[in-house]
């Protein structure tokens, strides 16, 4: 239903209805914007590149032939938008080594997040998401927050599905170890 109601809201544009797109700015502003925020880090750039992201959106709209969602096609054009402001600021990002996973090792992480607040819960977790690269902190933002399917996935990012899975398979592990590493932190302190 949402997706045909995208449909016909991007009809209305392309037949001269400009007021139409504020129903599509209002609809995804605040994923476009989450999205550009954990690639960015930085509040006023994630605004910027959400509004270039849109602008570009508008203008191309025509270039939309529907193969996938709407909010697929979207957040492509937020990812690469982000992707070119990071490239024109030439940041560098460095991955960190991933340590083997040991079985047991994850019940004892379990067990101690359950014992934590919800919100130190959810500063822990944005905190070892951070210290992922930006397109290890995306794909993992897209399947576990965002809930999207590994093709979609695959289409925004533009990378086959199996590189997808790999690096999903990755950044897991890379997270765990950085997650573990803060628990440990933790239980030494209580």
């Amino acid at each position: 239903m949402t997706n045909q109601q995208d449909h016909i809201y991007i009809g209305r544009i392309l037949n001269g209805d400009v007021n139409a797109y504020s129903y599509l700015v209002h609809k995804y502003q605040n994923m476009v914007f989450t999205m550009a925020f954990r690639i960015l880090h930085n509040r006023e750039e994630a605004e910027d590149a959400a509004q270039e992201a849109f602008v570009k959106c508008f203008k191309s709209l025509n270039g939309f032939k529907g193969d996938s969602k709407f909010s697929t096609w979207l957040y492509r054009i937020v990812y690469h938008t982000c992707l070119d402001k990071i490239k024109d600021q030439k940041r560098m990002v460095t991955s960190e080594i991933i340590d083997e996973l040991h079985e047991g090792e994850i019940g004892l992480i379990d067990n101690v997040l359950v014992s934590i607040e919800q919100e130190e819960r959810s500063k822990l977790i944005h905190q070892a998401l951070s210290q992922l690269n930006e397109d290890e902190q995306m794909i993992v933002t897209l399947y576990y927050f965002e809930e999207m399917s590994l093709r979609e996935i695959s289409e925004i990012v533009m990378i086959s599905m199996d590189n997808i899975k790999v690096k999903l398979f990755r950044s897991r592990k890379k997270l765990f170890d950085i997650l573990k590493h803060k628990m440990g932190l933790l239980i030494e302190r209580s």
